[in-house]
């Protein structure tokens, strides 16, 4: 196994078996991407998945529960340690209590264990709109910062428009506790559900939206209606797997649709690449060098001591 690190170069040669070898390549995918992995379970398959299941523990480490007096309200998609993502919508006609009242919750099942951070603060979008739903974004700083396991860990998000068009997403999934029907109860354990990107030309249709998808929206669906995201999934992720890069990236936020499941009403995303510089400006997210693709030393800090031995046994 060769491992490249600002411009250093380390040669492995005694990986005896090939157990061995996926343990050390999981660990320097830990070190060296920071985002999008998910470690208790491997990439999507070539097979589509129909329709809402139960999600596989681990299989949404970013996703968080956000609750408001200890009940699900919205879910978020951790973007480092510090910052989450979720929607306007969710909190702006009572912000003065989000950091009162409010939780970040990591768990893949609505219960008193996982990780709970209080929220210190919120930004939202200063040109949100109530009506059109437009730039439907926030983000939520923690009180004190999550520690990444197996089970906890961050999100990619695309650098800009342009670099979300090159990633060649092959999946896109929607995941929550929402409820699985209109105006049913929110569920208890963690649901996904797999959807297709639907460009804005056909999402504008007369039949569809008659014009009121942005710039700054995205729809994902499926034409029929057979997936979708319903009351309870505000503010989550519509995450997308690139195969080039391995990861997984926040391509949108669940945002709104007209009720849940109904053909040519697919739901609505803000579109996370149109806000890529309000996000870097607001949470001082770290950069990766365009000219060598290298990151910079903090990603490579991040991994304990422990970790770094076990690296070289």
């Amino acid at each position: 196994i060769r491992f490249r690190f600002n411009s250093s170069e380390l040669l492995f040669t005694t990986v005896s078996n090939a157990a061995q070898e996926h343990y050390i390549k999981q660990k320097l995918k830990l070190v060296l991407n920071c985002c999008g992995q998910r470690y208790l379970v491997g990439p999507p398959g070539g097979s589509r998945i129909v329709g809402g299941r139960e999600a596989p523990e681990g299989a949404w480490p970013w996703q968080v529960s956000i609750q408001l007096q200890s009940r699900h309200h919205c879910g978020g998609a951790i973007l480092n340690r510090l910052w989450v993502l979720t929607a306007t919508h969710c909190f702006h006609k009572f912000l003065f209590w989000v950091t009162k009242a409010a939780v970040c919750r990591t768990n893949s099942v609505l219960r008193p264990d996982g990780s709970i951070r209080s929220i210190s603060k919120v930004k939202t979008h200063e040109d949100y709109s109530d009506i059109t739903g437009d730039n439907d974004v926030m983000l939520i700083l923690l009180s004190s910062p999550f520690n990444f396991t197996d089970h906890v860990q961050p999100i990619c998000t695309p650098l800009d428009v342009t670099h979300e068009s090159v990633l060649s997403f092959s999946h896109c999934f929607v995941t929550g506790w929402g409820s699985a029907y209109y105006q049913g109860r929110l569920m208890n354990r963690l649901q996904e559900a797999e959807v297709e990107l639907i460009n804005s030309s056909t999402c504008n249709l007369a039949s569809w939206y008659d014009g009121l998808i942005s710039e700054n929206m995205i729809c994902a669906g499926l034409e029929s209606g057979a997936a979708d995201t319903c009351q309870g999934d505000s503010g989550g992720p519509l995450q997308c797997y690139s195969e080039s890069q391995e990861k997984f990236y926040v391509v949108g936020v669940t945002s709104f649709g007209e009720k849940c499941g109904l053909p040519h009403k697919p739901g609505v995303y803000a579109r996370t690449s149109r806000f890529a510089g309000w996000l870097k400006a607001t949470t001082g997210r770290l950069k990766i060098n365009p000219q060598n693709s290298q990151l910079i030393t903090f990603c490579f800090l991040q991994v304990s001591a422990v970790t770094l031995l076990e690296l070289f046994i």
